[in-house]
């Protein structure tokens, strides 16, 4: 199903529940991508990889939605590789940023033991406060 209408916007009703909580722009970048893969590869589960890979460039998941990245390029390995790309992805969570700006996440998102915490060790306690946001946001 197209993501973006005839005049090219995101079609809210049709994206995923943290891009549909984003910006205007995360919405757009997802949907345009989603239907430009889903017309060459007819294929809507690699369309939806193309999609996220394509918004993992641009923007970063902060708890249950998507914002706009300090820096443009891949959020990690996987974001980075092509269609056979089989490697460890962490959900939206930039791990190629600094360790300063994963711990200023950690702290908008009340992570607890942030301060002692290893740069991977915040990456995976960011996944985990990002899909308990999520979680929440899809209950109510």
């Amino acid at each position: 199903m197209p993501k973006t209408d005839k005049s090219g916007k995101a079609r809210k009703d049709e994206l995923p529940s943290t891009i549909e909580r984003s910006g205007a722009k995360a919405q757009q970048t997802f949907a345009k991508a989603h239907d430009s893969a889903e017309e060459t590869y007819h294929d809507e589960e690699r369309a939806h990889r193309v999609a996220y890979s394509a918004l993992k460039h641009t923007h970063e998941k902060v708890g249950d939605h998507w914002e706009p990245k300090e820096h443009k390029g891949p959020s990690d390995e996987q974001a980075a590789g092509g269609a056979s790309t089989r490697r460890e992805t962490h959900g939206g969570v930039d791990a190629n940023a600094s360790k300063q700006h994963l711990y200023d996440l950690a702290k908008k998102l009340d992570v607890p033991g942030r301060s002692g915490m290893t740069k991977d060790q915040l990456v995976e306690a960011l996944e985990k406060a990002n899909a308990r946001k999520t979680a929440q946001s899809r209950k109510k």
